[in-house]
């Protein structure tokens, strides 16, 4: 099997197309000089756009994690409290961050399920500074209702971190609207350009609350990052091939517009769920009122009759990878992203295969309902 010929359907890292690649090969620069200075304000001016905010845009050589551990590293002291907001593995991620930094609580909800927003407001009620979420839980394929948390967090004069790295760029997100005092996104999710950059956006109040901060991460020092940043530079060497990475992916969102391009994302797994429903494929998460699917990832319980790791193996002898389920949800749930610069035929490819398998396998019995709806939904 090529690799080069594999479609990559999981939620991150997701294919990059050929004009980003092209804009990687581009010289290395001095990252010091003018050039690199342009480079560095066009991509701050750029992610401020995508994340909808006037809010100060800091950008790091590291993954969204870096982006996570900036955000509550630099804003919370060993003796103040964070919540952090738990129903899958990535808000486990923000819970065991914040242990390192502060008295962390964590507000717990089973894998998939809402979060408990009565919880929330409670222990902010406790006095807690601040509180941190996943927006886009993609280990469950649920978005999360980050506008209601943002709400409960300003009316206790709480800080609201909201980790975006799976949404932004893919979902609708209003970062200024919402009031988030940190937001971030990795590279390689909803703008399609390869892994290890991140980008968060600061609020004023957030700066202002690091004057009282005592202990800051040495790399992730996001004063640091401001200061060179307003100079047009980076505290740090910077990986330059991913600046230009990250530069061209945010000229092709910015020429297909955030409509459309939010229309895309929805488009794409509202057909990868009518597909799921016509082949009896259940959803994993189980939204309420306030949370619903996610418009990059599908969550979707395994069918008896075939084990994850034979679906995936069959899938990608035909150079189709998905995803399986993480932690405790391993062989139980499997995922399809639809995530990045991806185009309907991507879906579709998807779609047929994994019906084909399924079929095979004596899994389903009517053959072609599953890329029939799919197809219904990317039409319409």
């Amino acid at each position: 099997m090529n690799i080069e010929d594999t479609l990559i359907m999981i939620p991150g890292p997701v294919p990059v197309v050929p004009r980003i690649l092209r804009a990687m090969a581009k010289p290395v620069i001095n990252h010091r000089g003018e050039e690199f200075a342009d480079l560095l304000g066009e991509c701050r001016e750029l992610f401020a756009d995508l994340f909808q905010t006037k809010n100060d845009i800091l950008l790091l050589s590291g993954s969204g994690t870096s982006g996570m551990e900036a955000a509550i590293g630099n804003l919370i002291n060993q003796d103040e409290t964070i919540i952090t907001t738990v129903n899958g593995k990535f808000g486990e991620r923000f819970r065991d961050i914040g242990r390192l930094y502060g008295n962390t609580v964590p507000i717990e909800s089973e894998w998939g399920y809402p979060i408990d927003l009565d919880a929330v407001a409670s222990a902010l009620e406790e006095g807690a500074d601040a509180v941190a979420m996943v927006h886009n839980e993609t280990s469950v394929g649920m978005l999360n209702p980050a506008e209601e948390v943002g709400k409960l967090a300003r009316k206790h004069d709480a800080l609201f971190i909201m980790d975006g790295i799976t949404s932004i760029g893919g979902s609708e997100v209003f970062v200024d609207k919402w009031g988030v005092d940190v937001a971030i996104i990795g590279s390689q999710k909803c703008i399609g350009a390869p892994p290890g950059f991140a980008a968060v956006s600061v609020s004023k109040r957030a700066f202002e609350k690091m004057e009282d901060v005592h202990t800051f991460p040495y790399y992730l020092d996001l004063k640091a990052h401001r200061k060179s940043a307003d100079k047009g530079q980076t505290p740090y060497t910077p990986s330059i091939p991913l600046f230009y990475a990250v530069q061209e992916a945010l000229h092709i969102a910015h020429e297909e517009g955030l409509p459309a391009r939010m229309r895309r994302h929805a488009a794409g797994a509202a057909a990868v769920r009518a597909a799921a429903d016509a082949m009896g494929i259940e959803m994993f998460p189980e939204p309420d009122e306030l949370s619903r699917y996610s418009d990059t990832v599908t969550a979707m319980r395994m069918l008896p009759g075939i084990a994850f790791d034979q679906l995936k193996k069959e899938m990608l002898a035909h150079r189709i990878l998905i995803a399986g389920g993480q932690a405790h949800l391993k062989g139980n749930i499997f995922r399809i992203g639809s995530m990045g610069n991806f185009g309907p035929k991507d879906i579709l490819i998807t779609i047929q295969m994994l019906e084909s398998v399924l079929h095979r396998h004596g899994v389903i019995s009517d053959f072609g309902a599953g890329i029939e709806a799919a197809g219904s939904v990317l039409a319409a």
